[in-house]
Parts: C-alpha cells; structure tokens; sequence
C-alpha cells in the first residue's frame, strides 16, 4: 500500500493528517490522489466511508495558489450538511501558515454575510446548487478562473432534480477545467452528465468491502401496505435496537411515520430536505449523543450522515437497487460490529428484492410474521441509552480539559 508521502502529499498536509488519526491512504484515495494530481478528470465510484472526500480534497488543496485571486476549485453538493461536513475537512488538513480560504454557500444562510466573506479571496468554494446560482445570477460569485470542479453525490444530486442548475453552474466555468465526479452509484442520468462534461475520464471503482455485508445479519419480513406499519412497530419491540435507522422513500412518508411512531411511544425523530438547516442540525446532534433511538430518513438527507453506534436499519419502504440497499445497511456493522437490517417487502416489491439479491449474490432470509392483535407501546425505551449519554459527556469533558 502507499503512504501519503509517495501520493506526493506535502508533510504539513501529512501532519495534520496524523492528528486525525489517518496515517495510510484508502483504496479510493491511493487510485485517485495522483490521477487528480496529474490533472486528469475522475469518475469516482464509492460509498460513504471509503475516504472519498479526502480522495479529491488532498490533490485539491496540494494544487492551490495562494497568489492568484479568485475562486480555483468549486465542490458541488446536494445537501447543506454535506457542504458544512465537506469544509469542515478541508479545514481539518488546512494549517493557517498557508493562507488557503474555504466558504460554505447554502441554502439558509444570512445572504448578506455570505456576500461580505464573498468580497475576500476565496480558493475553494463548497456549496449547494441553488444558492450558488443564486449568486452567479446576482454577479456575486465569479469562477471564471475556475480550474477544478468536483461533482460529489453526484447521483443523489440529480435524483433531486438538480441536473438544470448544475449545467447552467458548468457553462459559467472554464471550459479547460478540470472534472471529478464522485458518486455511490453511476445509474442512467449520472452517465450521461459525465459522458457530456467529462473528458477521457479515469475510471475508478471501489467495491463496497465484502466485511460490511457479513457483519450484517440481513432480513426480510414479508408484508403488504396496510400491515407494514404494524409490522414495523412490533419488529421494533421485539429487536429493542440500541440506535436505529429507517429509511423511507419520500420526506411526505418520512413524516407521517415518524409521527405515527412518535404517539406509539417511540424516541423518534425525522431527517429530510424540507426541515430548517436548523432543524436538521440540532436533530443530527440529538441522534448522534443517542438522544433519539430511531431516525427515520430519507436516502438524500441521510447521505454523508456517519454515526458510530448504529445497531439496526430499518429499510421500511425497499431501496430502488443493490447499490442502495448496500449503502443503506451498511450504516451499520461498522468497525468490526456486529448489525441487524430488516427490510420489509409488500408483493409489489418482490421484484425489486430479487434484483438487490441477485446482485449481491445471496439470498436473504424471509418471515412470515403474523401481527399480533395488539401491540404494547414500548417499556421506558431510551433507558439503555443513557450508557452512551454519559460516555458522550465525559469524551466532552476530556476535550475541555
């Protein structure tokens, strides 16, 4: 394997890595860093926890001149924390001897102090289509000395509908730019975008590590519409998860479950795209100091989300092919943890599981379970829970120190 050092790293750059604890590339890092280096467009295929953002953030920050004025790489994210997570990595390997400068731009922010951080010299821009093209449109935000933009999430960002803003972004840039385009999965609309703004793009794909999918004990309940509710709550009961994701198809069914779960005595709570920035962070936090047992998200909000812990997912409506379903449950079983993911499956979605499973190879275990007629509310669900409160305050208390 390569160390930092041979991917041409420089050493302030390596030791700030080391104070995060990161002393060896990942596989997605050692095939990327030096084909980003060497200036040639990327297609990046990687789920979240292979190190991708570091993979095209390092040979970024490597390349910037400091002397030049204007914006030199633009990232482009789906969600607000997603930009919020992306910059606070660039900082995290930044030292402030360099003098490289780093913006967030989303959606939510105070506009009038986005455009008086605008007005110093910015090197690297992170931000959500909209508000980006919001600034372009108010001549705000100039990238016409653009050299590097990265597509991240790109599937994701599309299956939102931004592929019109992200092409009117693209025809503001230099056409000579460099292109990275980093996904989870390369469906359709994706391929095309990078078949229309790339250039002999270097093709790498990281498999999603086989570990995960074996340290998840995956099963299928058998159910229709009208009993999946039901059935939800009693597996819930019945498996007590220690923190628990579900996952839902739309932020309206996210919603109206999440309700549904909160007056059958659950500790749940909701994360979509239509929640406040800050509603979303301060649900984020909750979920990760394990004050709510159970978020229930959509596939978008969710992405970028890493929260150590997670025992069980739930995949309440079926993702809509193997790749999600991969990245789905593998929020759990991480660091060599054991974890459970239960998905639920009405008639009309038997095709599509036979889909997930035939390209994952294996079949998954199937109940039947009869509902019972009544279902008892959980007993004082988030008592366990304190074990981990107090360990995250103390961790909080070591920090101060």
């Amino acid at each position: 394997m390569e160390d930092f050092y041979n991917l041409h790293i420089s050493d302030t750059r390596i030791g700030r890595l080391k104070m995060k604890g990161i002393t060896s590339p990942t596989l997605i890092q050692e095939k990327a860093i030096p084909a980003i280096l060497e200036g040639k467009d990327v297609i990046g295929r990687a789920q979240t926890g292979t190190g991708k953002t570091l993979a095209f953030v390092l040979p970024i920050l490597e390349k910037i001149d400091v002397t030049k004025t204007g914006p030199q790489a633009l990232i482009l994210t789906p969600t607000r924390e997603l930009a919020l997570q992306i910059t606070n990595d660039i900082k995290s390997v930044l030292s402030e001897e360099e003098g490289i400068r780093v913006l967030p731009i989303y959606g939510g922010q105070d506009v009038e102090q986005q455009l008086r951080k605008l007005k110093g010299n910015i090197q690297v821009i992170v931000a959500t289509p909209g508000r980006l093209l919001d600034h372009l449109r108010r001549e705000t935000v100039q990238l016409s000395k653009l050299s590097t933009l990265v597509l991240d999430e790109a599937d994701q960002m599309l299956h939102i509908g931004f592929l019109p803003e992200v092409e009117q972004i693209i025809k503001e840039i230099p056409s000579t730019r460099q292109t990275l385009l980093f996904s989870a999965t390369v469906p359709d609309q994706v391929r095309s975008l990078a078949k229309k703004y790339l250039t002999n793009p270097v093709d790498i794909r990281v498999k999603n590590p086989e570990v995960t999918v074996k340290e998840i004990d995956q099963s299928v309940i058998l159910t229709t519409d009208r009993l999946k509710q039901q059935h939800l709550f009693q597996t819930l009961i019945e498996e007590s998860p220690f923190l628990a994701m579900v996952f839902c198809r739309t932020k309206r069914r996210v919603s109206k479950l999440n309700e549904a779960l909160q007056q059958n005595g659950f500790n749940a709570d909701e994360l979509h795209g239509d929640l406040s920035q800050a509603k979303r962070e301060r649900v984020m936090k909750r979920f990760r100091d394990a004050e709510i047992q159970y978020l229930v998200a959509t596939d978008v909000a969710a992405r970028g989300l890493d929260v150590s812990g997670v025992t069980h997912v739930f995949n309440y409506d079926i993702p809509e092919d193997v790749e999600s379903y991969i990245h789905r449950i593998g929020r759990t079983g991480r660091a060599g943890e054991k974890g459970k993911a239960v998905t639920f499956v009405a008639p009309k979605d038997e095709q599509m599981l036979g889909k997930i499973e035939k390209g994952m190879g294996q079949s998954i275990d199937k109940k039947n379970v009869r509902p019972k007629r009544e279902i008892k509310s959980p007993q004082k669900p988030y008592d366990r829970l304190e074990v981990k409160r107090n360990s995250v305050r103390n961790k909080g208390k070591k920090k101060r120190r």
